[in-house]
């Protein structure tokens, strides 16, 4: 058999063996150093094996198990043999007790981790991220944000845009998403389709370690050609912003209009301000609530609704879940961009989490821009994202985990995944007794599976400040004798 991870972190290794543990960095299958840009992908885009068995690893009820994968999805959760049978079996060589998995299976040593549906990332904007430093905004509300954007981005080719995004790409991999919805910019000067181009590139690059959706962001600039010409270059969605709009509403059914054109689903920037009166809410959700199941509609950031009294929160959640509209809030940006003409009482800028859940809305989190002009800060970890829900919008542990991977899941019209039968085995395993010590602490042991591959495994490295040669560096790949 292979073992893929015989990580324990409880002593010193067995003369011979060369598994990975605590404190080493994990290797690609190149035997090169991964560092903390990368997934475990070699340099040819080779990713890690599959994995038949997950054994001895814990769920969220508390149960100690044993995950089959077969075809990339989880096919039993059975009681994991316990170490005392294991060492019993291991003293009398009774080979009457399966502990590895049929010969030749790939088995993850799971002890000591939690399994856990993979996080899926439902708002992002790779083509902006990681270019605070080249931008630097005067100001740090909305419309500064935009402005500084638009400034920087006429300077930029797709190469530029293709190596920032892919690195935000692997970033999120390599923390555990392993499903992004990406918005992309049109531009003006030069190739309006240059963003595209960089994010269906990346796209291709990582096909077998991430979903990513692309949605493309139409301003009310863009002529209709433009975001026809995207479709055809390979976006997935519609998307845009009309609350920003000269007319917010006859933006909101020129794009609307686009997506019944082009037989696409939609994805809209959602009334991102906190007063006002030029909401688009309603439109959006009266001209899709005919749209037929499961076709895509999406509103993100919806902040406005958090500063509406409660009859109007109901009143919101009630259209929003009638229209079969998906909610993404997204808290770091929203904490960072809003508010900020407020002295007193300074709001959120989240939309009422808690009341659009109770009126049967699908809600998610993401977490939007990360280190660009719009949001200087992010680790690119849904952990982040669902530590932040907890503090911000008062969620507790279990919902706000929910919204980083199943509720994100569910918006973005992905199959269910997670350690159940039947589902796709999109898994991530964190190093925690319990799923308050993952959001509490984000742990840095983790090992990443996407339809049943190890995509990512990593562990901290623990360093002795007075040793003078490097630590040593060890395969995440064994034989075993």
């Amino acid at each position: 058999m292979d073992i893929l991870n015989r990580q324990r972190g409880d002593g010193a290794p067995e003369p011979g063996d060369t598994a990975l543990k605590s404190g080493d960095t994990a290797l690609g299958p190149d035997g090169t150093a991964l560092g903390p840009d990368d997934t475990g992908l070699g340099p040819d885009g080779t990713a890690l094996r599959h994995v038949d068995r997950i054994a001895g690893v814990g769920l969220l009820d508390g149960r100690v198990v044993d995950v089959d994968i077969s075809g990339g999805v989880v096919v039993a959760v059975t009681e994991a043999v316990t170490e005392a049978v294991i060492e019993a079996v291991t003293e009398a060589g009774d080979a009457g007790v399966d502990i590895t998995g049929a010969p030749g299976a790939a088995v993850v040593d799971g002890r000591g981790y939690l399994a856990l549906t993979a996080p899926a990332e439902p708002h992002a904007h790779l083509d902006k991220a990681m270019s605070w430093g080249a931008t630097r905004p005067p100001g740090c509300d909305l419309g500064a944000a935009i402005d500084a954007w638009r400034a920087f981005a006429v300077t930029v080719d797709q190469d530029e845009i293709y190596e920032r995004a892919r690195v935000a790409a692997r970033r999120l991999v390599s923390n555990g998403t392993t499903a992004v919805r990406t918005h992309v910019d049109l531009h003006t000067e030069g190739d309006p389709l240059r963003g595209i181009r960089a994010l269906v590139r990346v796209r291709d690059e990582l096909a077998d370690v991430l979903d990513l959706q692309i949605v493309v962001m139409v301003r009310d600039e863009d002529p209709a050609d433009r975001a026809r010409a995207a479709i055809a270059a390979g976006a997935d969605l519609i998307g845009g912003a009309p609350h920003i709009a000269p007319d917010t509403a006859a933006e909101t059914h020129r794009l609307i209009d686009l997506a019944e054109e082009l037989g696409t689903g939609i994805d809209l920037h959602v009334d991102e301000f906190l007063d006002g009166d030029h909401g688009m809410l309603t439109a959006f959700t009266d001209r899709v609530a005919s749209w037929e199941p499961g076709r895509i509609r999406t509103a993100g950031h919806c902040c406005r609704i958090g500063s509406m009294d409660a009859t109007g929160q109901a009143a919101a959640a009630t259209a929003l879940s009638g229209a079969d509209v998906g909610v993404v809030t997204l808290p770091v940006t929203n904490l960072y961009l809003q508010g900020r003409t407020e002295c007193t009482s300074t709001p959120r800028g989240l939309p009422p989490v808690r009341a659009l859940l109770d009126g049967g809305v699908t809600v998610a989190a993401g977490a939007d821009n990360v280190r660009d002009p719009f949001n200087p800060v992010g680790r690119s970890d849904a952990i982040e994202t669902a530590m932040l829900l907890v503090v911000a919008a008062h969620l507790d542990i279990d919902t706000a985990w929910h919204l980083v991977s199943d509720g994100a899941r569910d918006v973005m019209g992905l199959p269910p995944a997670g350690p159940v039968p039947g589902r796709r085995a999109d898994l991530l395993l964190v190093r925690a007794s319990g799923l308050d010590d993952v959001i509490a602490e984000a742990p840095a042991d983790r090992i990443v599976l996407r339809a049943g591959r190890v995509v990512s495994a990593r562990a901290a490295v623990v360093v002795d400040p007075f040793l003078t040669q490097a630590p040593h560096r060890s395969s995440v790949l064994q034989e075993a004798p």
